[in-house]
């Protein structure tokens, strides 16, 4: 381990973590890749519907097709509960979390 803790270890994972998602969205805003900058939500808090900085306004299944094309950037889709699931990029910035953005 070179000397070092277990907790200086991780400390610079995560450092290089910082540096490779700056990386990763200067690359998105190059390629194109739209931001969501709102969410609509159902009385059940699902997630029905995004704003893009673009004001775009983006049914479900639309946010996943453009997702999967690459035009959203800071999502994912994943397959869960047997069916396409659109979450937020797990990059370690909190305010890009669908879950906390704002309403639209």
């Amino acid at each position: 381990m070179d000397g070092k803790s277990f907790e200086q270890i991780y400390e610079e994972y995560k450092q290089q973590g910082n540096v490779q998602v700056k990386v990763e969205m200067a690359h998105e805003s190059e390629a194109g890749a739209e931001k969501i900058i709102a969410v609509r939500r159902n009385a059940d808090d699902d997630l029905i519907a995004f704003k893009t900085e673009s004001g775009r306004e983006l049914d479900y299944i639309t946010a996943l097709k453009d997702a999967k094309e690459g035009k959203l950037a800071h999502v994912d889709v994943i397959h869960r509960y047997g069916r396409d699931v659109l979450r937020s990029e797990p990059d370690g910035l909190k305010e890009n979390n669908l879950s906390e953005l704002p309403s639209f």
